[in-house]
């Protein structure tokens, strides 16, 4: 089985729908706090699910209980921890929230390939690379590709 994720910053939005139809997802499963934000482009909540329906036949589920909290945020972009440190932080709250729990449901209710979503560009500095290796710990066979 395969785990996409995906970043929006950088990308337009013809970049951003081909690669998703070129990977041939399914389900795009936004892991965002905030997916209402004026910075969120095309990507914003009711755009997105609309452009993903239309644009790709791709269904769209939001999952905010994937996502740092605020406080998380904040520690990380005021440089109050490192990446390290958020890594571990992020760890508990994924464990307070039981996201491996949800993330067993995801991955059995909704149609695959999922993709998992976020505004990062590149995965490795993104929350979106810490589910995609939970996910690979609860099914060691799934292959993780970042877009």
């Amino acid at each position: 089985m395969k785990l996409f994720t995906i970043g929006f910053a950088g990308k337009n939005a013809s970049t951003f729908f081909g690669m998703l139809q070129k990977a041939k997802v399914r389900t795009l499963v936004d892991i965002r706090l905030n997916n209402r934000s004026q910075l969120a482009g095309f990507t914003k909540a009711g755009d997105l699910e609309y452009f993903l329906k239309e644009l790709c036949d791709i269904g769209y589920f939001h999952s905010p209980e994937l996502a740092p909290d605020q406080e998380l945020l904040n520690s990380i972009r005021n440089k109050e921890i490192d990446w390290d440190g958020y890594k571990l932080r992020f760890a508990a709250l994924m464990e307070a929230r039981a996201a491996d729990k949800l993330l067993r449901k995801l991955l059995r209710e909704l149609p695959g390939p999922l993709c998992l979503l976020c505004s990062e560009p590149r995965a490795e500095d993104c929350h979106r690379s810490l589910v995609a290796l939970r996910i690979q710990k609860l099914k060691p066979k799934v292959e993780v590709i970042h877009l």
